[in-house]
Order: C-alpha cells, then sequence, then structure tokens
C-alpha cells in the first residue's frame, strides 16, 4: 500500500513537473505562494492569487473586451467580492451564473469562492420556465447574467439580487437596453470596491454543475473539491498541456468540460482566451491571432470548422496548435480523422460525464488506430463494465460503464444519487473494450431498445448512416413497431447540394447491420435539436 502511495506520488511529481507548473518562483514570492495555498487551498480563488503573487503582469484573460492582467483580474475579483459581501452575501449563500465565455464569468465565479460562496451554473440554452424550476430548487441569494437573458430570468430572479455581468447597449449605443437598467453591473461593483485582499472564509464554496437535460429535466450535481493534485497530473499526463501557454476555451465555461480547463489553466498560469459566441472562422482567426496552443472544444465545433472547407482553414496559421482536446458529445471516428487530416495528430478526446468528470481519454495515437474509441483511462481512474445484476461482463462484451476516480460527484443537490456498485459511479452509458484495452460507448443504457428479441444501441445504427458521403449528421431515437416491438426512427441533416433517399439510407444500413437494426422511418431535417454544448436532444425529436 506504502509502495503503490509513493508510486503515485512519484508519477504526480514528474508529470506536474514536465507541464512546467512547478517552474521556479522568485525567492520573495515564493512565500507568499505558500501562504496563499495554505489559506485559500484547491480553489478558484487560490488559482489567481498565486498567479497574480507569480506572473502579476502576465495576461490572464483575453475576451471579447481586451485583456486583462492577473494582477487586474486579483484585483476586481477582490472588489467585487468585497461588494457582494456588503450586499449580504457570504460563504453557504450561492450565486447563480447565466453567462457566456467572457470575464464576468470567471470574475464571477472567483469572487464566489472568495467568500466562500457556491456557484451555480446556469445554462445558456434553458428556457425561461427550466431557469425558474432550477432556482427555485436551488435557492440562489443571487443572479449574474448577460443582457441577452435578462427577458429570460425574470421568473428565476424574482426576490433575488440581480448582477449584469455582460451588458449591450441600446441600438444608439447611449446606455445600456432597458431591461438591465435598473440592475448593477459586475463592473460598476468593481469600480467602487475596496481593492483590499479579501480574508480567506470559514467554509470553502462548492461548484454546482448542472447535468445537459437532453433525455429530461436537468439537475444540480455537487462537484467536489479535489483532495490534491493528482487528478490534474493524471489529465496532464495524457493531454500534453504546458504552463504559461495560450489556450482558447471555445466550450462553454458553465459545462464541465469547459469548467475543467478554466481550473487546469489556472493552475498552468496559462492565458485564457474567450469568446462570448462560437464562430468558426473567428477561431481559425483566434488561432493565428493570438497563437493559440491549446483549443478547447466540443466535437461539433470542430464539425463547424471543417465545413468552413480547406481555403478557408488553410487561410489562417495554425500551426501554433499542440493541443486540440474535445469532450462533451460523442467524437465520431470520421470526424477526429479529418480533423487530424486538417490540424495535425495534435487531437485528444476525453470521454466522462457531470457525475463522474473524466473516465478515459484517446490520445491521437488511439484515435489513427482506432477511430471512434473513447480511449483508456488514465492513472487514478477505474472504468468496470457491469450488467444489469450488478455483475462484471466477460471481456468484449458490452456493459453499463462505472467510474471511480477523486473527481466523482457527491450526488444531486436534490438529495438523489447515481447507481453505485463497488464504490463505482455510473455515467449512464453503456460500451465495451476493445483487446487492447480501449474504451467504445455503445450509446445511452436509456436509448437501447429491444428489436426483434435483440439488443440495439442508437449510436451503431447513427454511425452507419453518418458514414453515408451525403449525410452531414443524424440521430436515432426508438419507436413502437408492430413487427419487431421496437424499431429505430432516424433523423437526417443531409448535406448542402447532397440529395438522398429514405429508401437510400435504409438500403446501406441493411447492406451493413442486421435486418432489425434498419430504421423504420427516415426523417429529413434541416438540423438536429441541439443543447449549448452539443449534445442532440433527443426528447424534442421525441416529442416532435
Amino acid at each position: 500500500m506504502l509502495l503503490d502511495t509513493l508510486s503515485a506520488k512519484a508519477f504526480s511529481a514528474r508529470a506536474l513537473a514536465a507541464s512546467g507548473m512547478f517552474a521556479a518562483t522568485r525567492p520573495d514570492r515564493l512565500a507568499r505562494v505558500v501562504m496563499a495555498l495554505k489559506d485559500w487551498g484547491p480553489t478558484v480563488a487560490a488559482g489567481y492569487a498565486v498567479s497574480a503573487i507569480r506572473f502579476p503582469n502576465a495576461t490572464a484573460i483575453v475576451d471579447d473586451h481586451g485583456e486583462l492582467t492577473f494582477a487586474e483580474v486579483q484585483r476586481r475579483t477582490n472588489a467585487l467580492a468585497h461588494a457582494w459581501r456588503a450586499d449580504g452575501i457570504g460563504a453557504g449563500d450561492t450565486v447563480a451564473i447565466l453567462c457566456r465565455n467572457h470575464r464576468g464569468f470567471v470574475e464571477a465565479l472567483t469572487a464566489a469562492s472568495k467568500l466562500g460562496a457556491h456557484a451555480l451554473f446556469l445554462h445558456t440554452a434553458f428556457s425561461g420556465p427550466q431557469l425558474a424550476a432550477v432556482c427555485a430548487r436551488e435557492d440562489p441569494r443571487a443572479v449574474v447574467y448577460d443582457a441577452e437573458f435578462a427577458g429570460l430570468i425574470e421568473d428565476a430572479a424574482r426576490g433575488r439580487a440581480r448582477y449584469a455581468a455582460w451588458t449591450e447597449r441600446s441600438s444608439n449605443g447611449s446606455a445600456p437596453t432597458p431591461a438591465i437598467a435598473a440592475d448593477p453591473t459586475l463592473d460598476q461593483l468593481i469600480e467602487r470596491g475596496d481593492h483590499a485582499e479579501v480574508q480567506p472564509p470559514p467554509t470553502r464554496g462548492r461548484i454546482v454543475i448542472l447535468t445537459s437535460g437532453t433525455t429530461g429535466a436537468p439537475k444540480g450535481a455537487n462537484r467536489r473539491e479535489p483532495r490534491t493534485l493528482d487528478p490534474a497530473a493524471a489529465l496532464l499526463s495524457r493531454i500534453p498541456l504546458r504552463a504559461r501557454e495560450r489556450t482558447l476555451v471555445a466550450a462553454p465555461l458553465f459545462h464541465s468540460w469547459g469548467l475543467a480547463h478554466l481550473v487546469l489553466g489556472l493552475g498552468l498560469s496559462s492565458t485564457l482566451v474567450l469568446h462570448r459566441r462560437f464562430d468558426a472562422e473567428e477561431t481559425l482567426r483566434s488561432i493565428d491571432e493570438h497563437g493559440i496552443t491549446a483549443l478547447i472544444v466540443v466535437p461539433l465545433m470542430l464539425q463547424r470548422i471543417l465545413e468552413r472547407g480547406p481555403k478557408v482553414v488553410r487561410r489562417y496559421d495554425s500551426g501554433s496548435l499542440r493541443v486540440i482536446a474535445s469532450s462533451g458529445s460523442v467524437l465520431p471516428g470520421e470526424l477526429a480523422t479529418q480533423v487530424m487530416d486538417t490540424f495535425g495528430d495534435v487531437l485528444y478526446n476525453l470521454y466522462g460525464s457531470t457525475e463522474v468528470a473524466w473516465a478515459t481519454i484517446a490520445t491521437p495515437q488511439d484515435l489513427r488506430a482506432a477511430p471512434g474509441t473513447a480511449g483508456r483511462p488514465p492513472r487514478g481512474t477505474v472504468v468496470c463494465l457491469y450488467d444489469d445484476a450488478g455483475e462484471e461482463v466477460a471481456e468484449g462484451e458490452t456493459g453499463r460503464i462505472f467510474v471511480g476516480n477523486d473527481l466523482v460527484f457527491d450526488g444531486y443537490t436534490g438529495g438523489d444519487n447515481k447507481t453505485v456498485i463497488d464504490g463505482l459511479v455510473s455515467s449512464g452509458d453503456v460500451g465495451h473494450f476493445d483487446e487492447d484495452g480501449r474504451l467504445y460507448v455503445d450509446g445511452r443504457e436509456d436509448e437501447m431498445i429491444v428489436s426483434g428479441g435483440e439488443n440495439v444501441f442508437p449510436r451503431e445504427v447513427e454511425d452507419t448512416i453518418a458514414r453515408l458521403e451525403c449525410v452531414e449528421e443524424v440521430a436515432a431515437i426508438g419507436v413502437e413497431d408492430e413487427q419487431f416491438g421496437q424499431r429505430l426512427k432516424a433523423f437526417v441533416v443531409v448535406c448542402d447540394g447532397a440529395t438522398v433517399s429514405e429508401q437510400d439510407v435504409k438500403a446501406h444500413v441493411k447492406d451493413n447491420l442486421a435486418r432489425f437494426k434498419v430504421p423504420r422511418d427516415v426523417v429529413f431535417l434541416d438540423e438536429l435539436p441541439r443543447n449549448a454544448t452539443g449534445k442532440v436532444v433527443k426528447r424534442e425529436l421525441a416529442h416532435g
């Protein structure tokens, strides 16, 4: 046991040292760094405090408003925390954040961390009733929002403090929009706040991340703080992020994938480049302009970039990219290959969930050898496959995916939990390992149908249809069928200028899969309904 512990610590030390996280610090600053870590622990507040000591004049954030140094972020978040404390917000209170990717999101999260307040991340794609239901359940004391969402939060924020993070100007550019005129902005609070250092709170706040809600109502997942740097070391050993580089986080910060790279970026004192809205060509331009070394995306963003075509992609210099890190939804094998053929073998795919953080990571070598794989578990993570009886499945067989690591969630805020077997938490998916130990995700547990007495997962049929050159994207759901009990119904988006018939799609599936896997119906759509992280919202297809 002792040898295992020592081995794990040695592994972490090597991985963190290789990342540059422990680069030499001036002696006059080292004592202050140690004290900040002691006072704040593994929190967002500690990240900016330490970076402000080590690299005060280095650029911390680049967004659509300009640049901020680490020292500026530290002073601004001190002022915001003091202003919020004067407004009655303190340790144990909850601050809801409904913002796109920009400094306001980061500053609100950091100020909440400095107060010991909990941060509740709201999805930017939620409807007004969804926001109201989440806030009624989680009961935040304050809501921080972008001006574009002012109308949506009326019910959710009723009786709560309201603060505008990103304000739009009126059409003549002279004043904020009327919907937010009565609410103070974060900039106003920062201007009048005290920039002095904040005293560490008696208790540390937590971060509540909402599940995507693609198959049901979104739930709040309590995200635990890591006890050590071992999880960061495990990820950095598989995805070679490096200190003081430039990371473009295109994935939403309210999602666990975007948040992970905000936190990792703090540990590495990286410059975070943020844009409020994703645009494929703007992303390419930003990579060129800022010399981006790491691009953090969801798979749909990669698809949109490639859709711009080779001529547009080659217009911008992407040679600085060392890492393209993708997560949040399924990364099709064909897309992975196309991305690497375009940008080089710099693509990494992480499979996980809001509840389990990460389960496996696929390196470029994995994706070249086995396109479509989710990769292998990093050090410190255990992945097991169980059948419906709770027994591990035989090698090569499909089973329910269960994960254990230091970052699994602490249960839903409503009090319920995911299924747990042998201390491992269900990801909600089913999958199988190949003979080389690489995981493949076959689909969601609740999406499996029984057709003609056989288990059918939509993912296999979706992947088959997606291989048709004329198909841009596809989704499938289960529907009732008199002959087979259940069959799949496919929803297909065709590439611009291409034509394909329902019979063409069915014939292609029949040529490649068993008869009972052929969709009963094929419906053609202009686009698939997706949430802000690119996941297809299948309940909308079922009710459409």
